[in-house]
């Protein structure tokens, strides 16, 4: 699952400077702004592996994808993505109630949690990319409301780091 989150942080970095390349400062603000929570993600992994005595191996960042046709395809990949990440989490939840591993069920909470906010909210612009097709105003709209985007660290990493 750490691999799982470095190649989503790898992923949202590739929208990044493909959306600001194309000149969408703000959608390649929020897409930056999803690299940084999920470095968090991993990082929240590792820290708990670590602090249950176990190992922590990085394994290589598979290649993603570099370019989108436009930013509502970049937002139904992130969508789709995102509900890839949430069944991996729920495998995992689920092999720890098998396990009867109490204390991982508990940390993979928050991370179920997250999740429905990370299908919500690309499942939100996607709706907002939908409705402004074809109107280059309102592409300009939702583009300089994702650059208000700003980032905040992960709540089981505040004051850890």
């Amino acid at each position: 699952q750490v691999n799982a989150e470095l190649w989503s942080a790898y992923l949202y970095l590739s929208m990044s400077v493909d959306a600001e390349a194309k000149g969408f400062k703000g959608f390649g603000n929020w897409f930056y702004v999803q690299f940084r929570e999920e470095q968090d993600h991993a990082r929240i992994l590792m820290n708990y592996v670590l602090s249950r005595g176990g190992r922590v191996t990085l394994a290589p960042i598979a290649e993603v994808k570099t370019t989108w046709n436009n930013q509502l395809e970049a937002f139904e990949d992130t969508l789709t993505h995102e509900r890839k990440v949430t069944a991996m989490i729920n495998n995992l939840y689920d092999l720890a109630i098998e396990e009867k591993d109490h204390a991982t069920s508990s940390m993979l909470k928050w991370f179920i949690d997250e999740q429905v906010e990370e299908e919500e909210n690309a499942s939100t612009i996607i709706e907002s990319l939908r409705q402004v097709e074809g109107n280059k105003l309102g592409l300009y709209m939702i583009d300089k409301e994702l650059a208000a985007r700003t980032y905040a660290q992960a709540a089981p990493l505040a004051g850890k780091e």
